[in-house]
């Protein structure tokens, strides 16, 4: 049996490719925009993918099938409940697909949303028994997906409930691998782990010893953490009419009119960018999201980058949000703004004066096990729309965990003209391990 498992670390989502190198046919799991990866393996493998299966509609990232059907000729298939707009092969419960002597029996399992399916994958030249499940956005390692994102959370969280109950039919060596880890909006509390078993999590999994059906709902219908950014454009992408590869963005001279996301180090956009632009960096964790959680697919945005390896990176992951239309690579930026981060020891100086606004630009989690006093909480992705309520004349400083966020907010801020720095050399939790006081939220009754 031909296995491999691809997973992109910027948006915590996994897909696969199973087969029978003998028979020379794969299928693909779940196919991410990017194909480039998965014809390189099929022909180091030397075998062809005939067919492209997905779990679901993707709510977090532009899926692969549109670029494989129309680049490539492979048909997708998808369980009816999807309601698609393109040409697809039926998913029905408890079918059994074949590619050589490896099985793919379909298992519904609605609840993240009403088509989700499962595949559980027997290597017939082995044994009959099942050796492992593909589990989509159901059952993840460490947590269980989120019921919100297409259906009332209580009703998808009564369906994802008897879905999973389905899979702790197999047996507890079954190996388990999801359709995301830790990174992806889908889930909350996902292990980066990329693989589990089915007895593993049938032990460990908080949400699977939830044993009835309204302490599971009550427990996972409420997950608190923010939507995937740019998501109903994603959904009807996935659903509408084949997506092909996008244009190659042109090289560009003028950002007249245009959003520039500069994603060059957070340390060069400090030295030196073009004015007014927003600093996403490339090389940081979770791009895209993040990026996404700025932008909006109707703005014309050109790309300010170190490199051509650093702006393709970057197309490629503002592709794999939705963003399909980029105006271009910018060509010999005019840089002549700075932005100055703040340490923590001035920032003490500055609160104590009462010379400066904080502004705690981590998720509320974050901020509900520790904030700083005085400080004003919005998160980063938030922070360009409610820009305008800070225009004053006191400066603003922005702090998260690590400065990551910081440096992004603060870039945000500066771009709709205010007097903005991030904290750099640290987070909330530096700023209490330097003696510093620290509030944490309580709940009524806690």
């Amino acid at each position: 049996m031909l296995f491999k498992q691809f997973v992109d670390d910027d948006l915590g989502c996994a897909s696969y490719m199973i087969g029978d190198e003998r028979s020379g046919e794969a299928v693909l799991v779940d196919p991410a925009f990017a194909i480039e990866p998965y014809l390189a393996e099929t022909e180091r493998r030397s075998v062809r993918i005939v067919r492209v299966l997905e779990t679901h509609t993707h709510a977090d990232h532009v899926s692969g099938h549109g670029r494989l059907a129309l680049e490539h000729q492979v048909p997708a298939s998808i369980h009816p409940a999807a309601e698609v707009a393109f040409a697809f092969d039926r998913l029905e419960d408890g079918a059994e697909l074949s590619v050589g002597a490896v099985s793919l029996r379909v298992v519904h399992t609605p609840g993240h949303r009403p088509e989700h399916c499962c595949f559980v994958v027997s290597d017939r030249s082995r044994a009959q028994e099942p050796w492992l499940v593909l589990s989509g956005d159901s059952l993840l390692v460490g947590e269980t997906a989120r019921p919100d994102l297409a259906a009332a959370a209580r009703e998808g969280a009564r369906d994802l409930f008897d879905s999973l109950r389905r899979l702790l039919e197999l047996e507890d060596g079954v190996e388990l691998y999801p359709g995301h880890v830790a990174g992806s909006l889908c889930g909350a509390g996902m292990s980066s782990k990329a693989s589990s078993t089915i007895g593993f999590e049938r032990r460990f999994n908080r949400s699977l010893n939830l044993d009835r059906a309204e302490d599971f709902v009550q427990a996972t219908a409420e997950q608190g953490s923010p939507r995937p950014p740019n998501m109903e454009r994603i959904v009807e992408l996935n659903r509408g009419p084949f997506v092909g590869r996008p244009p190659e963005p042109p090289r560009v001279s003028s950002s007249e009119e245009s959003v520039v996301l500069d994603v060059r180090p957070v340390q060069q956009f400090f030295a030196s960018h073009v004015e007014g632009a927003l600093n996403v960096p490339v090389s940081g964790s979770a791009f895209a999201t993040k990026a996404a959680f700025l932008l909006s697919p109707e703005e014309r945005i050109v790309i300010h980058a170190g490199s051509q390896e650093e702006a393709d990176r970057a197309a490629r992951g503002l592709n794999s949000v939705g963003f399909l239309e980029l105006a271009g690579y910018l060509d010999q930026p005019k840089t002549s703004a700075r932005l100055a981060p703040l340490g923590l020891g001035e920032l003490e100086e500055l609160m104590s004066n009462g010379a400066i606004e904080l502004i705690d630009v981590r998720e509320k989690s974050e901020r509900d096990e520790g904030y700083i006093p005085g400080s004003r909480h919005i998160p980063y992705r938030l922070l360009r729309a409610s820009a305008g309520a800070l225009a004053g004349e006191c400066p603003v400083a922005t702090i998260c965990e690590t400065g990551a966020r910081a440096a992004i907010a603060a870039s945000v801020l500066v771009a709709s003209g205010i007097d903005a720095r991030p904290v750099q050399d640290g987070g909330v939790g530096a700023w209490k391990a330097r003696g510093n006081a620290v509030t944490s939220f309580r709940r009524c009754g806690t």
